[in-house]
């Protein structure tokens, strides 16, 4: 006796019409079509999300902390922003948000996330976290 696994295909209609579709024609959530504020949300997923934080986030923070800490001359730009970016994309990834994360983060969006998430972190180095 064989069993099979009967999978229902979503029909996307290029067989039946021969009719290609455009790489154009491929609708993306656009920054004007999204109505929370993406930076924040972005914030908190990567604040919050398990593995982002333990793999990302933490040892970033805990890098740019021990620069401070050891009076070092750091650039906070040069530590923060591979995570910010890395973050960025996890995010879209998770949510579908866009294939290509450039399409709704703009730069200034990219900013606000590393002040945000500087002005924060640096208050609590100086409070003494992360050591």
């Amino acid at each position: 006796m064989t069993i099979q696994d009967q999978e229902q295909k979503q029909d996307i209609g290029v067989a039946e019409t021969g009719d290609s579709m455009k790489l154009n024609e491929l609708k993306m959530p656009h920054a004007d079509t999204i109505d929370f504020d993406i930076v924040e949300d972005a914030l908190i997923y990567m604040q919050n999300d398990p593995l982002f934080y333990r793999k990302e986030y933490f040892p970033t923070i805990a890098k740019l902390a021990d620069s401070h800490r050891n009076g070092e001359q750091y650039n906070a730009r040069k530590i923060l922003m591979p995570m910010i970016k890395n973050g960025v994309n996890r995010y879209c990834k998770q949510y579908k948000l866009a294939n290509m994360p450039d399409d709704i983060f703009q730069n200034s969006d990219k900013q606000k996330l590393f002040d945000k998430i500087f002005e924060k972190e640096m208050d609590a180095i100086s409070k003494g976290d992360y050591k």
